[in-house]
């Protein structure tokens, strides 16, 4: 079967489950909400900017990201960075979004929860109104903090519980098991949200399994060091748990030397429901059509596979099951020469 054609995957409806809006935040916006906000960044002009975009490790891209999102604001800014985002989502064929925001990134720094989440809000329901785009707001904890502070940020978020279906973990995994998050995401658990967590990106598997066995989790973020463990391959096989892979972050970070060396497509091919997804694209040099086509070009993802992705991101997805078939029906009627 051919590799799969850009057209093609352009077409497929897909949902992005893994996307960190804060790592949307394109240079060049990043200067005018800077120029909005009357604050001096430490570099010149965007090119300059752009070239420190050169990361060793997932350490080194989260100093820059903080510093970035020190521009934000206001209920605007946010409104416009989403904004940007679903533009783009809505290029790329993407029905569908659960973005991740870091309340404490902005409540860390004086900003009232309610602003970012007010503006994140309007610009998701604007999206799904103009482009058709629907989303589930996932809002995530930052694990290199104590889980009181996340506990803290549960509590000052529920006057808008509207505004998100579930919650997750991220920033710095070494060293940050899930094992230390387990009374906030039993407390979310209660509270009849989703929940997610980032593991096994830096982290060996056996944070995996405890996001799996403590936190309880439905979906694994990364999770490309399962194969570490040949087992947990096995379990998250057989129990169908979605992981939200991200192709061009895992290689710009060094989790895999190049792209050729990735396993998503070994995982795929052995039954494992893998999606492929953007994560920090502002950073990493693409959206979620970039991902897939990088991972088509090194890896040779055919028609068949690219389908499969995209069916694996609907399904796995938090939305209703009736709008779930709706789209894969959708998709498995999409041809490949239309």
């Amino acid at each position: 079967m051919p590799n799969a054609d850009t057209d093609f995957i352009r077409r497929l409806p897909k949902a992005e489950l893994h996307l960190h809006l804060e790592g949307t935040l394109e240079a060049e916006l990043m200067f005018a909400l800077a120029d909005r906000n009357k604050i001096k960044l430490p570099y010149p002009d965007v090119a300059t900017l752009k070239a420190a975009y050169d990361f060793d490790n997932l350490q080194s891209f989260l100093n820059l990201y903080y510093q970035g999102a020190d521009v934000l604001r206001t209920e605007q800014d946010f409104y416009d960075l989403t904004w940007a985002y679903l533009q783009r989502c809505a290029d790329d064929g993407v029905v569908h979004v659960e973005p991740f925001f870091d309340p404490q990134t902005h409540t860390q720094r004086g900003l009232p929860i309610e602003v970012p989440l007010q503006g994140i809000h309007r610009a998701l329901v604007d999206g799904e109104q103009k482009l058709g785009i629907t989303h589930a707001l996932i809002l995530s904890f930052l694990r290199d903090l104590s889980e009181a502070s996340a506990l803290q940020t549960l509590e000052s978020a529920m006057p808008f519980r509207d505004r998100f279906i579930g919650v997750g973990l991220d920033s710095a995994e070494q060293g940050n098991p899930p094992s230390k998050f387990q009374q906030v995401f039993q407390k979310a658990r209660e509270l009849g949200f989703h929940v997610v967590a980032h593991a096994g990106e830096e982290g060996p598997p056996a944070y995996i399994r405890e996001a799996l066995e403590l936190l309880q989790v439905e979906r694994i973020d990364h999770g490309v060091r399962c194969t570490d463990d040949p087992d947990l391959v096995d379990e998250l096989k057989q129990r169908f748990i979605p992981l939200t892979v991200c192709p061009l972050s895992n290689t710009r970070l060094k989790v895999f030397r190049t792209m050729a060396d990735h396993n998503l497509m070994a995982l795929l091919d052995q039954g494992l429901c893998i999606t492929i997804n953007a994560d920090d694209p502002a950073y990493f040099g693409g959206y979620l059509l970039d991902n897939f086509i990088a991972v088509r070009d090194a890896l040779g993802m055919t028609e068949s596979q690219a389908r499969q992705l995209a069916r694996n991101s609907l399904t796995a997805s938090f939305l209703p099951d009736h709008r779930k078939d709706e789209w894969v029906t959708r998709l498995e009627a999409i041809a490949v020469n239309d």
